[in-house]
């Protein structure tokens, strides 16, 4: 069995910081091919991913800075991938919503993972795609859509990665795009109703500049909130590990957040806005909170008494690379079946 997949060639497999969609293909085709399937991952040259990877872009380009050339270059390498993969490969899974209009011109099935927030356009298009296993990241995100093969398959992270930390020090942390619907701004806020310290990573993209510049910077002073910049994995391992808490403020309905689960596996509990997914990721008193309001959330951040190996251990029965493993080949077995392939071993 041979499974090809292909992503976006911004950033590398995995990505080095900021990257949730890459990071998800990595732990998906390193945890498929530990199962005996066979594997090629289509991104960048920068991928260091240890698995067969494939590329006609050698290097990364992130931030997008001029959207009209990123689409050329998305659409390019999506053609040349679709085309190199059917010659071998038993199923086609991509990561953008482009890529399914070239399913017209291949005769093997083909898996879309919608990473994205729910858009009524988007939908309207895979309108014309029926034939395609769609993959929601939540049951909040499935119940928007109405193609007929949808499917809901959480993410998984490889627990290995991730290291339990026991003694947490006194901070709460905020990791992620610092933009108005992660809510950075809600999580000083936080910090400044409790007094405890927040330790802020993330990205200060092009398009958010502006916010960060006019409402999160006057904030830092390097004691009460610190700017620590991007986080590779292990600024993650230190930065949520040590953590008391992650603050999840988030804005939006969320499809999944995977940096939820990243700290959780830290043994960090999470307290969130109950917006999107976070009712599926996050469970009272278990492994975090969901919030009603900034209130909420800083007395939550007070009160809080949660052991952590107890919050690793949800992670362990939840959210394993082993059990999304499992999930994609049952749905690749099924895609499979009814195109009268053959079975995985």
């Amino acid at each position: 069995m041979n499974i090809a997949l292909i992503v976006a060639p911004f950033i590398a497999i995995p990505p080095a910081d900021y990257g949730g969609t890459e990071l998800f293909v990595a732990h998906l085709a390193e945890g498929l091919q530990k199962t005996g399937i066979n594997v090629v991952v289509y991104a960048n040259g920068e991928s260091t991913i240890k698995v067969e990877h494939r590329w006609i872009y050698e290097h990364s380009q992130w931030p997008i800075k001029v959207p009209e050339h990123a689409w050329t270059r998305e659409l390019n390498h999506y053609s040349w991938a679709v085309h190199d993969a059917a010659k071998s490969c038993d199923i086609i899974h991509v990561q953008s919503a482009q890529a399914i209009s070239l399913s017209r011109f291949i005769d093997r099935p083909m898996v879309l993972t919608l990473h994205g927030p729910h858009e009524p356009k988007l939908s309207e298009y895979y309108a014309y795609y029926p034939q395609i296993n769609y993959v929601c990241i939540s049951d909040f995100q499935c119940k928007q859509e109405s193609m007929p093969k949808v499917h809901t398959i959480h993410h998984g992270i490889d627990l290995g990665l991730y290291r339990l930390v026991e003694q947490k020090q006194q901070y709460l942390s905020f990791i992620g795009r610092i933009a108005p619907i992660k809510g950075t701004h809600l999580a000083i806020d936080v910090a400044k109703r409790t007094g405890i310290p927040l330790k802020i990573a993330g990205e200060v993209q092009p398009m958010y500049r502006e916010y960060f510049e006019n409402k999160i910077k006057p904030q830092i002073d390097g004691k009460l909130v610190e700017y620590i910049g991007l986080a590779d994995l292990q600024g993650k391992n230190e930065l949520l590990g040590n953590s008391m808490a992650m603050l999840f403020p988030i804005q939006w309905n969320e499809p999944f957040g995977l940096v939820m689960v990243e700290a959780m596996a830290c043994g960090t509990p999470v307290l969130a806005m109950p917006g999107g997914s976070v009712p599926e990721v996050v469970r009272d008193g278990i492994s975090g909170y969901r919030c009603r309001s900034v209130r909420d959330m800083a007395r939550r951040a007070r009160d809080l008494n949660m052991n952590p190996a107890t919050v690793r251990h949800y992670v362990e029965e939840n959210f394993s690379i082993e059990r999304m493993v499992r999930e994609y080949v049952t749905l690749y077995e099924d895609a499979l079946r009814e195109t009268g392939g053959r079975k995985i071993a």
